[in-house]
């Protein structure tokens, strides 16, 4: 049955469509002047009954695509975190490589996979290795080795939640994303990170010694919540630029583009929930 809102909207039903079609342009239909073959009313009819094509059947992005990518990055991360985990309390002496490597080789991959102009997905779930080794040795010094008992967990727990929330608030329309808000965003991120990769090379330098350097006490609260509050905006920018994507048709395969944008942002949320967990707990 053809559409009745279709219907409505242009008047005529295709069959009488044909028949009209008929009538203008004389006994011999418009097609066969010009040596086609006319379809019949009930093949027009058929035609116009067929589904429309999914985006999927395109080669298009889909929202599955990103489901389905973003699982399988996560995912990886997860396991790789859970072996280093498991490597850590097995041997103490693997949890700095593991920490270190998996920070200088993901930071690497990372903006390997960001610059790439075509998306690899053996790039990007490599991405997904090196922090989830890093990640794994970080999580288990804080809850075992330090003795933060449960963290893991709570920063597990708050990364879901902020993550929700931020979809919701997104979702609700009561933050809007437009240029202007990227662009703040932006130099807002690239502020933090030139802070960030200051601290590191004190702490490296023993200048500002500690596990967090710089970041200790009120000022590593206060810092920690900015950063907690530039992921959510970033992870806005991610669900923005996911819903363009699929509106706009982009080939499927940038699907793992948006997978791996979603992983970094949550990587970044999760480290950021935990240090201000670690900061709160040494206080």
């Amino acid at each position: 049955m053809s559409n009745p809102a279709l219907n409505k909207a242009f008047g005529t039903p295709v069959a009488e469509s044909a028949a009209q079609n008929q009538k203008y342009y004389g006994e011999q239909p418009y097609a066969q002047q010009y040596g086609m073959p006319t379809p019949s009313a009930d093949q027009l009819q058929q035609q116009y009954n067929q589904p429309a094509a999914h985006p999927a059947d395109m080669g298009r992005m889909t929202m599955d695509d990103v489901i389905v990518r973003s699982a399988m990055t996560l995912g990886t991360v997860i396991v790789t975190a859970g072996i280093a985990w498991w490597l850590g309390m097995s041997n103490y002496a693997l949890v700095t490589p593991m920490m270190i490597g998996g920070m200088v080789i993901g930071l690497v991959l990372g903006l390997v996979n960001s610059f790439k102009k075509e998306p690899s997905p053996a790039l990007i779930l490599a991405y997904a290795v090196a922090e989830g080794f890093m990640l794994g040795a970080l999580s288990m010094v804080l809850e075992v080795v330090v003795g933060y008992d449960g963290i893991v967990l709570q920063a597990v727990l708050a990364t879901f939640v902020t993550a929700l929330v931020t979809l919701g608030v997104y979702k609700s329309g009561l933050v809007k994303v437009t240029s202007k808000f990227i662009k703040f965003v932006t130099i807002a991120m690239l502020a933090y990170l030139g802070f960030a990769l200051v601290n590191l090379v004190l702490m490296w330098t023993n200048v500002a010694p500690g596990m967090f350097g710089l970041r200790s006490g009120g000022l590593g609260l206060a810092i920690g919540a900015v950063a907690v509050l530039l992921a959510t905006f970033s992870l806005m920018i991610d669900f923005k630029q996911i819903e363009d994507g699929i509106r706009t048709g982009v080939p499927r395969k940038y699907a793992w583009s948006a997978a791996f944008g979603l992983t970094v942002t949550l990587i970044w949320l999760y480290v950021e929930i935990l240090r201000i967990l670690a900061i709160l707990r040494g206080d």
